[in-house]
């Protein structure tokens, strides 16, 4: 067989060398135009009238629906797909950039007709439905009622698995439905009734709940006692980080039989008469200790009956993946007594968490 000549054999090695790094470069491109999770969780976006394509793009990598906005404005670009269109769009991050770009290039995937409201973390049941009544005009009360109904309760567990209807049937509960109505932005029709906007909540809490599931099934506690837990984490702490903390601080307790001794489940013990926009709302609660009430956790061991608030998806990871440590109390600097209003302090002993009662100026 006759040898390739020297420049040949130059010019094969070379050849060689662009294939692969072409090929490369083109998987690297792949990868960075693929789904960003393979859990659907559906996400509402909105794109303004006359927002840019870049600006669209840069707030779809923010809120992780998206790996790059580079790639995907050459994407974009390379596939004619840059026409986006106003409007409310439902999107999820089990979505490829491509496929993200199709829905907000279609006019016919716009709902124009549609409210958004975002429903804020750790909110009690009652606030959701004071805003519902605001923005879609259902009344308060008639939703209320609807969230604290058994019959209604059993006939939604039908479709949704994580409800368990025995469990949920008990009359000491403030709002039987508390603590499953996910705080999210949501997109309504203006006519939507109470079932919709109930399935809405139900329907992206199933989306939580298909994620987590393997940990739920792992643990030693029910979904209904997880989510109360994740309730009272929710309520406690402002940062993910102290969200772990707290829930590790419950679990010790737990597995120690102390009581929680959580001042905000005793907020939630004083249901009808507490303002929480009051900024010294947290002084009645603490002066309120004694108060009879199953959700009173300084009067009653263990868990209290059901959820206090709804909690958002940091604080369910937070007792699934609690931070471990031998804490048995916590604090926060209320007052700024140490520069930094807010801030959690922790203690392994109670000695050490009267000390900081003293110093934070938080003796009552």
């Amino acid at each position: 067989m006759k040898k390739l000549s020297k420049k040949k054999r130059i010019a094969l090695i070379v050849a060689a060398v662009v294939v692969v790094l072409f090929a490369g470069c083109y998987a690297f491109y792949l990868n960075e135009l693929s789904a960003v999770n393979n859990k659907k969780q559906d996400v509402v976006f909105v794109v303004e009238e006359g927002e840019t394509m870049d600006s669209v793009l840069e707030r779809l990598q923010q809120e992780g629906l998206i790996k790059s906005s580079t790639f995907a404005s050459l994407h974009a670009r390379i596939s004619n797909q840059t026409q986006n269109m106003a409007g409310i769009f439902v999107l999820n991050d089990q979505m490829s950039t491509d496929e993200i770009l199709r829905v907000l290039n279609d006019p016919t995937q716009a709902r124009t007709n549609q409210l958004l409201i975002t429903f804020p973390e750790g909110r009690w049941a009652k606030d959701y439905a004071a805003q519902i009544e605001e923005q879609l005009g259902i009344d308060a009360d008639e939703i209320l009622a609807l969230w604290n109904d058994p019959s209604y309760i059993e006939t939604l567990a039908k479709d949704y698995s994580f409800l368990d209807a025995d469990a949920l049937n008990n009359e000491e509960y403030r709002v039987r439905l508390e603590g499953y109505l996910f705080p999210e932005t949501y997109a309504f029709d203006k006519d939507a009734t109470a079932d919709e906007v109930t399935r809405t909540f139900l329907d992206h809490f199933a989306e939580i709940y298909a994620k987590y599931e393997e940990d739920i099934n792992a643990s030693d506690y029910s979904l209904h006692e997880l989510i109360t837990l994740a309730s009272i984490v929710q309520y406690e702490a402002a940062t993910s980080q102290d969200m772990q903390l707290i829930a590790g601080v419950f679990y010790n307790r737990l597995n120690s039989d102390m009581p929680l001794q959580s001042t905000v489940t005793v907020c939630y013990a004083l249901y009808d008469d507490l303002d929480r926009n009051d900024e010294d709302s947290w002084r009645t609660c603490e002066a309120s200790t004694d108060i009879d009430s199953p959700y009173n956790t300084y009067l009653h061991s263990g868990l209290p009956v059901g959820p206090i608030v709804n909690p958002g998806e940091a604080a369910i990871d937070a007792v699934l993946h609690p931070q471990e440590s031998d804490y048995y109390y916590f604090i926060a600097d209320i007052n700024g007594v140490r520069g930094e209003a807010g801030k959690v302090y922790y203690s392994e002993t109670y000695e050490q968490h009267q000390q900081l009662q003293e110093e934070l100026q938080l003796v009552f």
